[in-house]
């Protein structure tokens, strides 16, 4: 695996714009967690989309697997997914049957993908930090797959408690950023103390990446920066901490690597490795249902939209669809109100089934009753002192929905969990403009061959997924095997 340079024309006979005589540089092993390995990392998606037989396949071909830990699913006897259902009385206890499940399932999957990848591959396991219980998960998955997991992938939040808990089980550990400024501190506080198990650092590109975004508030979502300054700035910083060799990752608008060509054996960059997250989507081994695969065939370019609707508070980037326009469409029916007249606020609106008082501004009143010609007639108060407007059917559904939390973030501003006692409470009301994540995605990950079920739930994905229609590779709807993309992305494309 010293050296592998493949030509363009090596690729599946789909591909109708071959350029046999392009030859990109050689893509050489990169030395990660102790071992040579392709440059090549699959970006762990969850709740049950990167799982153990894909993250099998991909580490089998040359590159890092990835399995994703946040409510993995595990198996009955008879191999069928054991659906992922709460009995407790209180948020409390489904929380712990929660917690549970993710262990369960982070071990069903990592046995999957060592026996799939061999004894050699390289197996990493990726975990949201401000998922529920985090710490208490990949805690329970290391204990019960020791030997199976390589390293631990993880993002969405700070996570420093990652280099204790993979020094703990002697595993390398790998943190997502979206800037220097973020691993600067990570590593003063916590990783300088593990620097030899620092494994490499995941440069996650806040405005293309899918999923959960690491967009700071100084930063406009609109105004999108070029990730090579950034990268540089990152490496500039991981040197004077003597990390000269220790590899960055690449992740997010990451589609063929001859776009990427500047950047391979560059010196100001060091060791450089490329995740792919959306490109595994549509593979053969990828669970998403078919349904979901075509979708992503056709999509159009600004059909994925970065917006801030997700309960964790951080942007996310998911599929415009009739799910995400919903949640665009509550916020656009929102008023400000006053619990006593106020200022403007002196037209009186009765809000709920006991009409208390609330004030609006007369022109907001207005606004209101045009929105409840249109059958959004129920009000619901936000956090933010406003009220948003939806139908009945849709009210019930948020307010069930919250009711049935179980603790699947380690704060919720849908539902206003905490995981820390003793209250359990973030202290803030409910945000009714928000969602509970778990569900959706516990729904479209099993029941996505439903056109409807993909319409009317979240659908994450990276900016760049509009590129399968574009790509010639995909063809008359072509979907490849991990093997057969891992040796694609190998010709440059």
């Amino acid at each position: 695996m010293d050296k592998l340079l493949l030509k363009n024309d090596a690729c599946d006979s789909n591909d109708t714009e071959r350029d046999v005589g392009h030859l990109m540089k050689a893509i050489n092993a990169i030395r990660m967690g102790g071992v040579d390995v392709l440059p090549l990392v699959e970006g762990g998606k969850g709740v049950a989309i990167s799982n153990g037989t894909t993250a099998g396949h991909w580490a089998k071909a040359g590159g890092v697997g990835t399995l994703s830990a946040v409510n993995a699913d595990s198996y009955d006897a008879t191999g069928a997914v054991i659906p992922q259902i709460y009995h407790g009385r209180t948020r409390r206890d489904r929380h712990e049957e929660l917690v549970a499940y993710a262990i369960a399932g982070g071990l069903a999957q990592a046995r999957k993908a060592r026996d799939i990848g061999g004894p050699k591959a390289r197996i990493h396991a990726n975990i949201l930090w401000e998922m529920g219980g985090a710490e208490r998960v990949i805690t329970g998955i290391l204990e019960g797959a020791k030997g199976l997991i390589n390293g631990i992938t993880c993002g969405a939040g700070m996570p420093y408690r990652l280099s204790e808990i993979a020094a703990r089980f002697g595993v390398h550990y790998y943190p997502i950023v979206s800037s220097a400024r973020a691993f600067n501190a990570l590593w003063k506080r916590a990783y300088s103390k593990v620097g030899e198990l620092l494994g490499g650092v995941v440069y996650e590109d806040p405005w293309l990446a899918g999923g959960h975004n690491g967009l700071s508030n100084s930063e406009d979502p609109n105004e999108p920066q070029s990730p090579l300054p950034r990268v540089l700035e990152l490496r500039r910083l991981m040197r004077t901490f003597g990390l000269d060799q220790v590899p960055i990752i690449m992740a997010g608008g990451v589609w063929w690597l001859e776009e990427w060509e500047d950047w391979i054996d560059n010196p100001e960059l060091g060791p450089i490795a490329f995740q792919f997250g959306t490109r595994p989507l549509v593979t053969t081994e990828s669970p998403i249902a078919e349904a979901w695969k075509r979708t992503l065939l056709t999509l159009k370019k600004g059909d994925v939209f970065l917006n801030r609707f997700s309960p964790t508070g951080f942007y996310s980037s998911a599929v415009n669809n009739a799910f995400i326009q919903e949640l665009r469409e509550r916020g656009e029916r929102q008023v400000a109100y006053s619990p006593e007249p106020v200022g403007e606020h002196q037209a009186e609106y009765g809000v709920g089934p006991r009409k208390r008082s609330a004030f609006l501004v007369p022109s907001d009143l207005e606004h209101v009753h045009a929105w409840e010609k249109q059958g959004f007639t129920e009000a619901l108060r936000t956090p933010d002192s406003t009220l948003i407007f939806v139908t009945p059917e849709k009210a019930r559904e948020i307010l069930r929905d919250q009711a049935a939390c179980m603790g699947c973030l380690s704060q919720c501003r849908f539902s206003n969990w905490s995981q820390e006692g003793p209250d359990y409470d973030n202290g803030k009301k409910a945000d009714p403009r928000s969602f509970c994540i778990q569900k959706t995605l516990q729904d479209i990950a099993h029941h996505g061959d439903n056109e409807a079920v993909l319409e009317n739930n979240l659908m994450f994905s990276g900016h760049n997924a509009y590129r399968f229609a574009s790509d010639p590779f995909y063809g008359n709807g072509f979907i490849p095997t991990v093997k057969q993309l891992v040796e694609r992305i190998l010709t440059g494309r």
